[in-house]
């Protein structure tokens, strides 16, 4: 085609005012650290949402199935009927109380945590976040007289103990008497810390067997509800399975997935990654005016050479294919660019953590990146549609050029 050798002479060209070609490579530039940045940005989103799922999974279930009528004691019964669903693959009883633990030298209320230390490993990701001691220290009679009890490292830091220190679980729902209710006091000893990467967790959550938490509150035997895992690929799926068990086990039961839990959190990351995406995609917008600018310009400087072409046969057509061509060329130059270094960067910045987060503040220590093939291709797409739509005015200007009006 005729249009797109006319267009490749015009970039090359040296233009008489070099003013040109200099808005030219701006607009290159610009359009390449636009793609970088939301390639970035939304690469960051991507890993920080992942990571912090991942974190809030490893300490919770992925489906939480509870009674309308509060704990209920055919816990082991209700649990084999949640297993025999279709895809899940564990499940758990837990009970769920707030207490006060305190030390020799401080005190903090914390949310106790009830698990069965042997069913319990195939739900939740404790095992594999302790930093001391072992889940399996919680494996004790029920009637031991100091029980175990499993920690977060900041809690442990706070309360000021390690490994082997004794300390005192307070519960305010006690017994009432005449003199009113006298708190639940009972001695524990601490046989192992874990670390979620989660500050809120690791400063707020302790773990024991249900049977102690049952004897501690005087609750018997029941539970609060039944923790459920479902594999990996069924993630995005856990809403359906929640339903499925639901049908199973009848009316009076409530189940609730991972997301449904955390609604509101993911509901935010997804507005702002939606929010910066615009933010950071007005760096293309700007490129994409110097694109109009240059090409009004060189409309401006090759008229002459246009109403040749146009007294020669070209139509108005091919005229606009001419600048429509240019236009595209320096999109996807810039486009193809800040893809190539956006995913570099990125690469880098997983490979080697530059940058490191705060752990009281953040949920991890690292600036998490997850590059998305889909994030990839919407950016790549949108810069080169805002390049073409840029295009259309300076080719349209360069059609209504009139030849008897120029060569006159």
């Amino acid at each position: 085609m005729y249009e797109w050798f006319i267009s490749r002479r015009y970039l090359r060209a040296k233009h008489k005012n070099g003013f040109i070609s200099l808005i030219s490579l701006i607009s290159v530039a610009g359009i390449t650290v636009g793609v970088i940045a939301l390639i970035i940005v939304l690469a960051v989103y991507a890993g920080f949402t992942e990571g912090l799922r991942d974190q809030i999974l490893g300490l919770n279930s992925h489906i939480i199935v509870q009674s309308y009528r509060g704990p209920f004691d055919n816990y082991e019964t209700v649990r084999e009927q949640v297993l025999s669903t279709n895809r899940v693959i564990g499940a758990t009883p837990y009970l769920y109380t707030q207490t006060l633990l305190s030390s020799s030298s401080s005190g903090s209320g914390v949310v106790l945590r009830g698990l069965d230390p042997q069913t319990a490993v195939e739900v939740i990701g404790l095992p594999a976040q302790m930093k001391e001691g072992s889940i399996a220290d919680l494996n004790q009679p029920t009637d031991v007289a100091v029980p175990n009890i499993i920690l977060g490292k900041a809690l442990a830091a706070e309360l000021r103990v390690k490994v082997g220190s004794k300390l005192r679980l307070v519960s305010p729902s006690g017994p009432l008497t005449p003199m009113g209710v006298i708190p639940r006091i009972k001695t524990c000893q601490v046989s192992g810390i874990f670390e979620s990467g989660m500050y809120e967790y690791d400063s707020t959550i302790a773990y024991m067997a249900m049977g102690q938490v049952q004897n501690f509150l005087g609750l018997g035997d029941v539970a609060h509800g039944i923790e459920v895992k479902v594999a990996h690929r069924d993630l995005d799926n856990a809403g359906s399975i929640a339903e499925d068990i639901v049908n199973k086990l009848g009316p009076g039961w409530a189940a609730k997935d991972w997301m449904k839990m955390n609604y509101n959190l993911f509901a935010a990351f997804k507005l702002e990654k939606i929010g910066m995406f615009i933010a950071v995609a007005l760096i293309i917008l700007v490129a994409a005016l110097n694109i109009v600018s240059a090409l009004v310009m060189v409309v401006m400087e090759k008229s002459r050479d246009i109403a040749i072409l146009k007294s020669m046969g070209a139509t108005s057509h091919s005229i606009m294919k001419i600048f429509f061509f240019q236009g595209l060329v320096i999109g996807l130059t810039g486009t193809v660019l800040g893809v190539l270094g956006g995913l570099g960067i990125c690469k880098l910045l997983s490979k080697y953590h530059f940058i490191e987060l705060p752990s009281n503040v953040y949920p991890m220590t690292t600036l998490p990146i997850k590059v998305l093939p889909m994030d990839v291709t919407i950016i790549a797409c949108a810069s080169i549609l805002i390049t073409l739509l840029a295009t259309l005015y300076p080719s349209w200007k360069a059609a209504q050029i009139q030849p008897a009006e120029v060569l006159s």
